[in-house]
């Protein structure tokens, strides 16, 4: 299904009633998927004024690299097979059908409106920050360490020697164009830091401990959305195409690295991780602070080997540099703050 494909009578087939006329108008940056609010003129009242459809980039470029990454795939298999077994608030999946032969993807989604997308360049508040941690703890607690996940062999991971390898490769062949162009966003300690865990990436990757849990793998302010003064649930995580087995700690990293301006992030940073810790526990999820403290410095990198390599294999936006420079002068200044490379 592309644009052109979405019509009253196909929607009418999805949504189990007649749908009428139907008017299109895009939704985000969607750097790797196309994401269509898709209005329901005259639908049958028991159905939604809207719908959120999501296809394919239309960008060749971005398309490519969401189905070599399996992008496409994961995120309809999430929505499918795992959304019902964790209690993160994510949209109601209509429909999601996925390819195997061309890697081409539908999914026919909740709209969420009125809640609001966050903002990866202008960051978000303490408060936000607050609400977002606590969701997280949703996503991770069900599911934490249980050993039925090594049986999905489409969750993303990142631990085997192949995974490790690749990972390390994709580094070595970015980090040279991506300071060309960021560089000049760059202090010159974020610079020498970059420099100097582009060596250590194998043992940073190979080193990580404890137990394993589902993750988001791109949870940031972009792919969330925040209730308004007009309705909405107070966060609900979108885009799924990174979900994986692996260390939870990881997303919370990414995210507070990114979400939160520096400074804030500085002094929030301690009393949020204690927040997510509660919200385990609430779920009776135990967690040593000292561990998720060190795991949470450590996986400091992880938002920079995502700037550094993402920021070369999707297509350009308007906004697209804006947003990789503030996610890796952020993501590197935490790790420089933490002191994340003696960690390694």
């Amino acid at each position: 299904m592309g644009p052109d494909d979405i019509t009253a009578a196909r929607l009418s087939e999805i949504m189990g009633g007649e749908v009428g006329a139907i008017e299109s108008t895009r939704i985000g940056d969607g750097l790797v998927g196309l994401n269509l609010r898709v209005r329901l003129l005259d639908a049958a009242p028991e159905l939604p004024a809207s719908v959120v459809i999501k296809l394919p980039s239309i960008d060749e470029t971005s398309r490519a690299t969401g189905i070599a990454l399996r992008n496409y795939e994961r995120e309809v298999k999430f929505y499918l097979q795992v959304a019902d077994t964790v209690d993160i608030r994510v949209p109601e999946c209509h429909l999601g059908e996925w390819d195997e032969s061309t890697g081409d993807f539908v999914l026919v989604l909740e709209d969420m409106a009125p809640a609001e997308q966050g903002d990866q360049v202008i960051g978000c508040s303490v408060e936000r920050a607050e609400v977002a941690v606590e969701e997280l703890a949703l996503l991770h607690a069900p599911r934490w360490d249980d050993p039925a996940l090594h049986d999905i062999d489409w969750l993303g991971r990142r631990t085997s020697t192949e995974d490790v390898a690749a990972v390390a490769a994709l580094w070595a062949m970015f980090h040279g164009p991506f300071l060309e162009t960021y560089a000049r966003h760059l202090s010159t300690e974020q610079i020498d830091l970059s420099k100097m865990f582009g060596p250590r990436i194998l043992d940073w990757m190979s080193g990580r401990e404890g137990p394993l849990a589902i993750t988001h793998g791109d949870y940031r302010l972009d792919n969330l959305l925040f209730a308004t003064p007009a309705g909405g649930p107070p966060v609900t995580a979108v885009d799924w195409q990174t979900p994986g087995h692996g260390p939870p700690v990881a997303d919370l990293a990414y995210f507070l690295g990114a979400g939160l301006l520096p400074d804030q992030r500085a002094v929030s940073e301690r009393s949020l991780l204690d927040r997510y810790a509660v919200a385990l526990a609430a779920r009776s999820v135990d967690v040593d602070s000292s561990w998720l403290w060190t795991q949470y410095c450590r996986e400091s990198f992880g938002g920079v080997v995502m700037a550094v390599v993402a920021s070369q294999i999707v297509g350009e936006s308007a906004r697209s540099e804006s947003m990789f420079a503030a996610m890796a002068t952020r993501h590197l200044q935490h790790a420089l703050d933490t002191g994340a490379l003696d960690l390694i």
